[in-house]
């Protein structure tokens, strides 16, 4: 089940019918077509041209490959953007209009482009929706890519207002709820409020939270309704959309996937390390710059698993060095089918790569690709090879599901409220989710990503490192499940408006364990102070929390004033500040074998993953490493003495 990105618009067509031969001797199924393509589609407004088209996808399918279509959105096209100048979106951050020159130049409030885009992925569906060899369509590209979900266009602001009448009803009831008595600030009506950018200092919380919602609002309903046509045409197709890691859509992921068939995901495990690690010292980069981090990737994988319910694609992974990173490393040799296996152990039905072959002009030229610009083999050609026979030797159920007892709840909401209250530049709410999730990674733990209002009966233990607005319906759901929660500090202490929980923090929570945050201090980053659990000395740092009235839990740590820092009950774990990796496994090997989850004690860079009957080992060391596994382990791919940056598998 290997893919690949191909433009054929970019080469002579004297070329298409050995890249079709050539895509099918390197055992490929499925070629993804179009998403850039609206001006080569239709070069004038109404005056198509699909010809090029037709040939590029009949000289494909008379080499069995099957075609996934584009709607081409992502890229509107000059005329267009000249006939609606409303169609390129407003910076937020300067109020400057962005420019057409590169690619996702529009507006989600424009209604002329929405209207515009309806109309393309019509007539593109009307015209494929028979053809034998088209059996799936991705939605746009990578929606929400490069900051592109708001606007601070005059289109926004006017819709923002109507979303606000439409969710507020009342203007006092607006005003209550944020507390526009503060800072003078309250509106007479609807049609006085304004977006909330380019103020003198920050502005409203409750204002910016709302902005948020209704953007996130604004991408969804333009996103489902191009779902919606794609169905009605072509009810045999399947309907997908390739994403970008969760954090950077800002905006509902859950309710975005909601009405595909399942999720992809676009894998750039070095250009996304370089970004996540931009202020790291250099021999922490050093170390994972041609690898990635052991847990990057897979955090990625496990949150599109948990958005597509289920299993999921790689429409693009990355082949070797790409071009938008701040640096972009080599990948080690044979990284590409490492991260290959890697994907396929949390879910992957199929990866695709991209791309086919190295661009020789624009933004992508430095862009790696299968083949190279003067259409040689690069190093990727062997590893998918390689892959794609290891597939067929190891027997691998791609069908198979990653079945685990322990989730970690995600919204976006959370990443929201801490953007927009950050109290402490150190509090990065993407990275404090990633450290509950790698210390769970470390201990061999599988984690499944769930909704706020996802299905918890299939888990043991639930982790919310930062929750900070939740509802009596989701208390309700955590009282008739079964599972232990951990929740981590800020969790519960905010209204559904942003504004104070009436009780303190953590508000509602206190109805399933009895605590209260009496105050909040954050720390520079570098600074630590002493956290003591069971004897033993660790770090609390960033973020603190000073509890009271703690009734009927028992305090499991204490600060260094030997206050108390973690609270449980049978029920629930509060832990009242940030800390270091050590703790964090401490407490979720305890958890863990007390909810008796399995725990293995891994070496050092060395991640598993279950799926189905088969358990795989990735070793990110430069050395062999040795892995614990049952004497009862069938070895199907290499052995327990896993070589550096190489993948084992065993029954």
């Amino acid at each position: 089940m290997l893919g690949v990105c191909y433009y054929p618009e970019h080469w002579p067509e004297s070329l298409w019918q050995q890249d079709a031969q050539e895509m099918r001797e390197l055992g490929l199924s499925y070629v993804r077509l179009a998403e850039f393509a609206w001006s080569k589609m239709e070069p004038a407004d109404g005056q198509y041209d699909f010809a090029w088209l037709d040939k590029a996808i009949q000289t494909l399918a008379a080499q069995g490959l099957k075609i996934i279509l584009c709607t081409p959105t992502a890229t509107p096209p000059k005329w267009l953007v000249d006939k609606y100048p409303d169609i390129l979106p407003v910076d937020i951050h300067t109020g400057t209009t962005r420019g057409f020159g590169s690619r996702r130049h529009y507006d989600f409030s424009s209604e002329n482009y929405y209207r515009e885009s309806m109309r393309i992925t019509r007539v593109m569906a009307e015209r494929y929706a028979d053809h034998p060899a088209v059996v799936g369509w991705q939605t746009d590209n990578e929606i929400a890519c490069h900051d592109t979900t708001h606007s601070g266009s005059e289109n926004a602001r006017l819709a923002f207002q109507r979303w606000l009448e439409n969710e507020y009803g009342d203007i006092d009831r607006l005003n209550k709820a944020w507390g526009t008595i503060f800072w003078s600030m309250e509106y007479q009506n609807f049609s006085q409020i304004d977006l909330p950018i380019l103020t003198v200092t920050e502005a409203q919380p409750s204002h910016q939270l709302a902005y948020r919602r209704f953007s996130s609002d604004q991408v969804i309903r333009y996103h489902n309704d191009m779902i919606e046509i794609l169905r009605e045409l072509c009810p045999s197709h399947f309907i997908t959309h390739n994403f970008i890691p969760m954090v950077d859509t800002q905006t509902d992921n859950f309710a975005l996937a909601e009405k595909l068939d399942f999720a992809c995901y676009d894998n750039y495990p070095l250009g996304r390390t370089d970004l996540f690690y931009a202020d790291a010292g250099p021999e922490q980069f050093r170390r994972y710059m041609r690898t990635g981090h052991p847990d990057f990737s897979t955090a990625s994988f496990d949150h599109i698993r948990g958005i597509s319910k289920g299993n999921f694609w790689i429409m693009e992974q990355q082949p070797g060095p790409v071009n938008w990173g701040h640096h972009n490393p080599r990948p080690l040799p044979g990284m590409v089918r490492f991260w290959s296996w890697e994907a396929v152990a949390h879910g992957a039905e199929t990866v695709c790569y991209f791309r086919w072959r190295q661009a020789a002009f624009a933004q992508e030229q430095m862009h790696a690709g299968i083949k190279r610009v003067d259409n040689s083999k690069s190093i990727a050609w062997q590893e998918v090879e390689q892959f794609r026979d290891e597939l067929t030797a190891t027997g691998f159920d791609l069908t198979a599901k990653v079945n685990t007892r322990v989730a970690i709840i995600m919204t976006t909401t959370n990443q929201w409220v801490t953007e927009i209250e950050r109290q402490g530049d150190s509090y990065n709410h993407q990275q404090v989710e990633f450290e509950y999730y790698s210390a769970l990674r470390q201990l061999g733990i599988d984690v499944d990503f769930v909704a706020i209002d996802g299905d918890f009966s299939h888990y043991s233990l639930i982790v919310s490192p930062c929750l900070p607005i939740v509802d009596d319906a989701f208390i309700q759901r955590c009282k008739d499940s079964d599972a232990h929660f951990v929740f981590g500090p800020r969790s519960g202490s905010k209204t559904h408006d942003l504004t104070f929980a009436p009780k303190l923090a953590p508000g509602l929570l206190q109805e399933l364990i009895s605590v209260q945050v009496a105050s909040v201090e954050t720390l520079r980053a570098d600074i630590h102070e002493p956290l003591t659990l069971d004897g033993e000395v660790f770090n609390s740092n960033r973020w603190r929390e000073e509890l009271i009235n703690i009734e009927g839990a028992r305090t499991l740590a204490t600060y260094a004033d030997n206050t108390p820092a973690i609270v449980a009950n049978d029920k629930v774990t509060y832990v009242a500040t940030l800390t270091d990796m050590a703790l964090l496994k401490t407490l979720f090997k305890s958890l863990a074998e007390r909810l008796q989850i399995d725990v293995l004690d891994l070496p050092e860079d060395v991640r598993i993953a279950r799926r189905g009957e088969f358990t795989l080992v990735f070793n990110y060391s430069s050395e062999t490493r040795t892995v614990p596994a049952p004497v009862s382990a069938k070895w199907i791919m290499g052995s327990g003495d896993v070589s550096p940056y190489d993948v084992s598998i065993y029954r």
